[in-house]
Parts: structure tokens; C-alpha cells; sequence
């Protein structure tokens, strides 16, 4: 197996760079492991760039990094490049592998750079983002870009890619720049690899959510209303309801209070969380008599103002507050994505507040409600504890203070986690919780985090035992993360084939003749008294085109109603989950439906 890199002190350094210097390392083989996935993403994105230069000679080029999803250049040309050219550049890739080019890495001085690419002025706007007075760029044939590697020896160790999609992206990000052209694309160590990677794309595609809910007629979203603001249809909204009443429920028996906090809030207080100086990029303001305010993004400072209405004693702690808010974030156009990238949604909201001594079991009882929930949906998930970020209000003592109390948690109750660098929330370290869909695919869902500087900042308090003003710890919450994008997960998960006691519809019932309609609408209202969802679909089609109209809406349960069930008081039973057909009394039946619709509780 070819070595293709050395990894130096966490860092990896391709091949003719750690053997031109003398480094020594871990040697990083030509594999599928992270960090020769990596190397192998970063050079096939040059090879692709290589091969646009070749069929577009005016290409230019900005950023080609990896990311999450395989990796992606930033270019400009003067032609209009489509879905349908993707193919054309993939052949081209190919070609240029089988030459066999070596790839080359040279540093210059940044002047020198910025002649070598004087009519170039994405390169420009590149180098503005270099600090250092050196550059280095890599060069294979004819191609060569700005790069701080590493890269394989040779191109012509790429074989197995893909390249995945085509859109617009901003030059840098920002709306106020031009339009560029991104090309994404995943590339592995092995044919094996690339084909079940493939294979999952081509389910996630049939389980898409958007085209799912458009088909049961869940969610929509419309150009006059706004792009990233979802409208709940009937079964979207009966399937969120049933979702929020599981939840209330279990709220309740664990100790939690409903509050509901204003949607505005003067923007005097974002600037005491923090939220204005820290996040204000992602708020929406207007102005009330003349005074500024800010539509929340966060629940938190609401449930601040609750904690603030009352005198605590350490009598009264734990106190916790749950909420489904609605928030608002400023979202890129681009970066929106169904129901899992919008600028409206409401989270399933808690924040606790106790003491120091209290914030281990806090967290015990929280990762236990994740478990009972994840597990009630069959995900399999992982615990991540997210650190300091480069962004953030507070001391780094009470940072450390904070992250340790999370890990001594997670370790003292023997809980596996891993460590996420940089990515906690600005105002304190968190444990987001990650879960694995039906098709082996990671989500970020949840997060608890923890927080010592909201409470310092709003000046919280609570009597201790000696009559002493003590801060509070407070620990945000969510399970769930959002209702929307949340739904979106587990309509991707299940394919719309909804278990029973969240399915938007339980039971369709389909009446043979108008004479029957009577006993369908009796039959409903028996249903709406166990909790239970219907619709009678007794439209003037035929009979066979009524069921297949129940069945495209995934419905679990579809009962048939004609004489003999009318005369009878009997029950036709089509079970989509058990692929059977059998007849039960009336009453047999509806004793069925509450036992599967209640065999749930979080």
C-alpha cells in the first residue's frame, strides 16, 4: 500500500514535503482513514480543477477545500456550466489520471505571487486572506494554484471519484460579491467505497423529505411568502401536534414548567447576553417608538426574565422551564434546504437552573430523555463535547470550570464522548448529540450546554443556605434541536412510513358508496376520542383509485367500509406495516388502534 503522507505533530504533510525537509511522522497510507481521505479529496479537487482549465481555458479559480460531503472548487468562466457537463469534466479527470502527473509544491513570496497572478483577480482576493509573506502552490501538467496541501505524490493515484452537484456560490461567501460557480465531488481509496457511498445518495434521494412531504402533503413552501419560511399543511400540522403533546407529557413528568417568552425583545438586553455583539449577524432588528429591537434566535433570555420575576431560595432549585419557541435566523439564500435549513422554526426549548452541586445529575437526567427518545425512533447516536470557540463572552477560568463539569458528567456515569474543538455556543461548552439515520447518515440534533456567563451577565441569583446571594448555573436544552428540521430527519428516516403513533394520518377510511359515508364519519369521531387521525377519502373517483391515493399518503392503516362492515359493524383492515388484510369487530378494532397509538411515551 503507496504512503502518501506524514502526520508531524497532528499535522499532516504530504510526502515530498516531509522528504525535501527531513520529517518524520506517522505514516499516513493510501486508504480510506480520515486523514488519507483528506489528502486524497484535496488532490481530486485540483484534478478537477485541472480538468475545467483544459475545457474552459478562461477558467479562474478561488477556494478548493474538503469538507464533510467530499470537497468543492469555487471557479469562474464565461460559458454557462450545467448538470449535464458534470460527466464531460469527470471523463477529462479520468484522462488526465491515466498521464500520471506528479504533483509539485513550490513557495514563492506573496509579491512575487500577486505578479505571477496580476490579471487573475480571484487569486487576488485569495492572497488577501494569507497573512503570511510566503505562498505556497502546488503544480501538476499545466495547473497550478495556490495551496497549503498536502496532496498526493501523483494524480495518477485518483481513480475513484464522483463528482455530485452543481450550484452558485458567492465569491467568499458574501451576497455583496459575485456569482461563482461550485462544483462539489467525493472521491475515496477504493471502487468499493465510492459505490456504497453512491448507493446511499441515490436512497437519500428516493427518502428526500422535500419530495416526500410534497407528496403527503405535509409542509410547503411558497416564493410569496419567503424563502426559509415553511407552511405546516393539515397532516404536517396534525403529525408536529402529536410530536409537542408526546413532549409536553414528558416535560411534565419530569419537573418541567411550561413558559412561553415574547418573540421581540428590546435590544438592550441581546446586548447584555452578548447576542448582539456575538451573533448579531444572524438577527433580525426593527424599531417600536423609536426603540430597537431584536426578534429572538434564542429562547434563553426569555427564560432569564421568567427567573427573574420571583425570589429563589436553594430550596427551590432545580428550576426548569420548557418552551416550544419560535425563533428567527438570518440564513444565507443558499444555505437554505427544505425544512432543514429555514429562518423560522420552533425548538423544544428547556433551560434549568441550579446549583453547582446539581449540574451532574442535571445532565445525567438530560442524557437520559435523549436516550428515551433517540431510542423510541431507532437512532443510534454519539455524544460530542464542543469547546470554546474563536467568538465568545467570558473568562477562560470560568470556560475550563465549565468544560470540566461536563466531562467529569459524561465520564463519572461512564458515557462515551468525543471532543469537538472550537465548537461550543459563544456563552458556554455544550454536549451536541449527533444521531445515525436508516441509511447510515450523521445529523447534529440536539445540545445541552452549559452556562456560567449568562447568569453573571444578568446578575442571577438565589439565596444558599447562610443567607448568601449565590449565582446560578444554567443549562440550555434542546432534544430535538427544531421541530422542523427534526421532522425532516425522521421523514428521511422512515421513508414516510411513519410509525403509528407519530404517522400525520392513522387511519384512512375508505367508504365504497355514498350510503356508507355515514358510518365513516361515525367511525371518525371514535377515533378523534382515542387520539387518533383520519380521513375519509370519499371522493367521486373510483374505489381503486381512493386507496391508491390512501397508500401514496403512507397512511398505516386503511379500512374499507361497504355493506357488510355497515350491517356488521365490522372492520377491513389494509396494514401497510404488516402487509395484511383481516377483519376485526368495531370494537376489537378501535381497542387495536389506541394500543398502538399509545405504546409510546418518552
Amino acid at each position: 500500500m503507496d504512503i502518501i503522507a506524514i502526520k508531524h505533530n497532528d499535522q499532516v504533510i504530504d510526502l515530498q514535503t516531509a522528504q525535501a525537509e527531513g520529517i518524520s511522522g506517522e505514516e499516513i497510507f493510501y486508504d480510506n482513514s480520515p486523514d488519507s481521505l483528506e489528502v486524497i479529496r484535496h488532490s481530486c479537487a485540483h484534478l478537477m480543477a485541472e480538468a475545467i482549465k483544459a475545457l474552459y481555458t478562461d477558467a479562474k479559480f478561488f477556494v478548493g477545500p474538503t469538507v464533510k460531503e467530499g470537497f468543492y472548487y469555487d471557479f469562474k468562466v464565461n460559458e454557462t456550466i450545467g448538470e449535464e457537463d458534470l460527466k464531460t469534466i469527470e471523463k477529462k479527470m479520468l484522462d488526465i489520471a491515466k498521464g500520471k502527473e506528479k504533483i509539485e509544491r513550490y513557495e514563492i513570496t506573496k509579491d512575487e505571487a500577486r505578479a505571477k497572478f496580476a490579471n487573475d483577480h480571484l487569486k487576488q482576493a485569495v492572497m488577501d486572506r494569507i497573512p503570511s509573506e510566503t505562498v505556497s502552490i502546488y503544480k501538476q501538467g499545466e495547473f497550478e494554484d495556490l495551496c497549503r496541501g498536502p496532496h498526493l505524490p501523483s494524480v495518477g493515484l485518483i481513480r475513484h471519484f464522483k463528482l455530485t452537484k452543481i450550484s452558485g456560490a458567492y465569491l467568499g461567501g458574501d451576497s455583496k460579491n459575485e456569482m461563482l460557480t461550485r462544483i462539489y465531488g467525493i472521491a475515496f481509496a477504493d471502487k468499493e467505497s465510492l459505490k456504497a457511498y453512491l448507493d446511499q445518495m441515490a436512497e437519500a434521494e428516493k427518502r428526500d423529505h422535500r419530495r416526500i412531504g410534497a407528496e403527503m402533503k405535509l409542509f410547503t413552501f411558497r416564493e410569496e411568502v419567503g424563502a426559509g419560511f415553511p407552511i405546516w399543511l393539515p397532516a404536517g400540522a396534525r403529525m408536529r401536534s402529536r410530536l409537542e403533546q408526546l413532549l409536553f407529557k414528558a416535560h411534565r413528568k419530569r419537573g418541567y414548567e411550561p413558559v412561553r417568552g415574547p418573540e421581540m425583545l428590546r435590544s438592550d438586553l441581546w446586548k447584555v447576553s452578548g447576542h448582539y455583539q456575538n451573533y448579531g449577524e444572524n438577527m433580525y432588528f426593527t424599531h417600536i417608538d423609536e426603540l430597537e429591537f431584536g426578534v429572538k434566535p434564542m429562547n434563553c433570555v426569555g427564560h432569564i426574565k421568567v427567573y427573574e420575576h420571583d425570589l429563589h431560595s436553594y430550596r427551590d432549585l432545580p428550576l426548569k422551564y420548557f418552551e416550544y419557541g419560535v425563533v428567527h435566523r438570518h440564513e444565507m439564500t443558499g444555505a437554505l434546504h427544505g425544512l432543514f435549513r429555514v429562518r423560522e422554526f420552533t425548538q423544544d426549548d428547556a433551560h434549568i437552573f441550579c446549583t453547582a452541586d446539581q449540574i451532574e445529575q442535571q445532565i445525567i437526567e438530560v442524557v437520559d430523555f435523549v436516550d428515551k427518545i433517540m431510542s423510541t425512533f431507532e437512532f443510534n447516536y454519539k455524544m460530542m463535547i464542543s469547546t470554546k470557540p474563536e467568538k465568545a463572552v467570558g473568562d477562560d477560568a470560568v470556560w475550563e470550570i465549565s468544560t470540566n463539569a461536563l466531562k467529569t458528567a459524561m465520564e463519572k456515569n461512564h458515557l462515551a464522548y468525543e471532543i469537538d474543538e472550537g465548537g461550543g455556543a459563544f456563552y458556554g461548552p455544550k454536549i451536541d448529540i449527533k444521531i445515525t439515520d436508516a441509511i447510515g447518515r450523521e445529523w447534529q440534533c440536539g445540545t445541552i450546554q452549559l452556562d456560567f456567563n449568562l447568569p453573571a451577565r444578568f446578575e442571577l441569583e438565589y439565596n444558599g443556605e447562610e443567607n448568601a446571594k449565590i449565582q446560578p448555573v444554567m443549562i440550555h436544552r434542546a432534544i430535538l434541536g427544531s421541530f422542523e428540521r427534526f421532522v425532516g430527519i425522521l421523514t428521511e428516516h422512515y421513508a414516510g412510513e411513519f410509525p403509528m403513533f407519530i404517522a400525520p394520518t392513522q387511519v384512512a377510511i375508505v367508504p365504497i358508496a355514498p350510503v356508507h359515508e355515514a358510518y365513516a364519519r361515525e367511525l371518525g369521531a371514535k377515533l378523534i376520542d382515542l387520539g387518533a387521525d383520519f380521513e375519509i377519502f370519499d371522493k367521486n373517483e373510483s374505489l381503486n383509485k381512493r386507496i391508491r391515493t390512501a397508500e401514496k399518503g403512507r397512511v398505516p392503516m386503511i379500512i374499507v367500509l361497504g355493506d357488510e362492515e355497515v350491517n356488521n359493524k365490522s372492520i377491513a383492515v389494509r396494514d401497510r406495516r404488516s402487509r395484511e388484510q383481516y377483519n376485526l369487530s368495531e370494537e376489537d378494532f378501535l381497542a387495536l388502534v389506541k394500543q398502538k397509538i399509545n405504546e409510546v411515551h418518552f
